[in-house]
């Protein structure tokens, strides 16, 4: 099993399949591939940060709680992706400042800190590309602080519906977990999503929504707040 999940975990990153036979096996032998159902808590609040993790298929949400209980999302770790703070904390030394939880069915790849730091150290293939995940990852999350400083709860909500959908016509999520995704409040997220309704833009439905009119949505993500 050890094995397979390895051969899956260089098909979606291809800087393990580009390791020297010898190095892939100093990789295979400490890594571990931890699987987590839906819900299932990859990381809580202000815990130690064992292992550098990689998402071989499945989506984690990494959030923040405030003291009322509101959830503000900071982002998502899909297939192939990584995460940003488990990677500071590591470098760092510290201890993970946000939630990290399952959405779905999730598979990572999970590398022990103790040799995360070695091979940053011995493999500069390695360094380089965790190095460079994490500048990119940086970008991403001040694109978001940009986003909510400077963008309307409309022009959010239409962004985050069209990259949920992926390009399909329903967003599996309910408009608490859409308010918590965008920094607003489910009253505000529904009071939204019936306006676009009445336009023919959106469909609400339980616990999704169907994308009617992506065309408009993308221009109301565009438009000028």
């Amino acid at each position: 099993m050890g094995n397979r999940n390895f051969d899956r975990a260089t098909e979606r990153f291809p800087v393990l399949a580009g390791l020297t036979p010898e190095q892939q096996a100093r990789f295979m032998s400490v890594m571990h591939f931890p699987a987590l159902a839906a819900g299932d808590i990859a990381y809580e609040i202000d815990s130690p940060c064992p292992n550098y993790l990689m998402c071989i298929e499945g989506r984690t949400r990494i959030f923040k709680t405030s003291d009322t209980g509101r959830e503000m999302l900071l982002y998502n770790v899909e297939e192939g992706g990584t995460c940003v703070l488990t990677t500071q904390c590591l470098l760092s030394h510290t201890n993970f400042p946000a939630e990290s939880v399952a959405e779905r069915p999730t598979r990572l790849a999970a590398i022990p800190a103790s040799w995360f730091h070695t091979f940053i150290a011995e493999v500069p293939a390695f360094r380089d590309f965790v190095l460079g995940d994490y500048t990119k990852l940086l970008g991403s999350m001040l694109s978001f602080v940009d986003a909510l400083a400077f963008q309307t709860i409309e022009q959010r909500l239409a962004r985050r519906l069209l990259v949920d959908a992926k390009g399909a016509a329903v967003v599996e999520k309910t408009h608490q977990q859409l308010a918590a995704d965008i920094g607003s409040v489910r009253e505000i997220v529904s009071r939204q999503l019936g306006s676009w309704e009445k336009k023919g833009w959106v469909s609400n439905g339980r616990g999704h929504v169907r994308i009617v009119d992506a065309a408009a949505l993308a221009t109301r993500q565009a438009a000028d707040a």
